[in-house]
């Protein structure tokens, strides 16, 4: 039988259709799962939900390897589970995330928002320096910077540059960049993840208040 090009056109469209259906599906089970294991779980029962939360996304990253999105989620559960697991194991699994969000770069620097940068500014941030590991708070600042300029207004970004602020004991700075985190506009579909982020925000404010006053 032959295929009109416009009939080629529509099937190509439904496969497109399709593949993004597939591909926000996945995006939404990583997210909604990572904000129940990271917020709702500790000890040993939160380490092996962790270790099945992997093995999803490499299932989905198998089927989609390039996905920008996906490989961004990847780096996020694989940095999460470093600092559950701790030690050089911890640190093999953050080396693991540096790879996945530095091919997120490279396949869309946008991508949800410019979170492979943040992500990538925390891990050189929390990852001990040479020659253990990989960490280097100047390129940290840097990546951390760029994510603020894709989405200045974002919980993430804000909140992840005050903790890096407060790491570098620059607490005024570090309130500054809190509040605006604390102020950031809902994320639909993400309630959990926002709620456990604004605990995080509440408990940061609490501890540097007598620092900052």
């Amino acid at each position: 039988m032959k295929i009109t090009k416009p009939f080629a056109f529509l099937l190509a469209l439904l496969a497109t259709t399709a593949f993004a259906d597939v591909n926000t599906s996945a995006l939404a089970r990583l997210q909604s799962r990572w904000a129940e294991v990271n917020y709702e779980m500790t000890g040993d029962a939160q380490k092996k939900a962790y270790e099945q939360l992997l093995d999803e996304a490499a299932t989905f990253l198998q089927q989609h390897p390039n996905d920008a999105e996906l490989l961004i989620w990847s780096g996020i559960i694989k940095s999460s589970y470093a600092g559950v697991k701790g030690g050089l194991g911890g640190l093999s699994y953050a080396k693991e995330a540096k790879a996945d969000l530095e091919a997120a770069l490279g396949a869309n620097p946008s991508a949800l928002d410019g979170s492979a940068y943040t992500s990538l500014g925390v891990l050189y941030f929390k990852v001990p320096g040479w020659p253990i590991g990989f960490g280097d708070n100047k390129k940290a600042d840097e990546l951390l910077h760029k994510a603020l300029a894709i989405n200045p207004d974002g919980i993430d970004p804000n909140y992840f540059y005050g903790e890096f602020l407060r790491a570098e004991k620059r607490y005024a700075q570090a309130e500054v960049y809190y509040r605006k985190a604390l102020a950031a506009a809902p994320r639909p579909g993400r309630e959990s993840a926002d709620q456990g982020r604004h605990r995080e925000i509440e408990s940061a404010l609490a501890a540097i208040a007598p620092k900052v006053r």
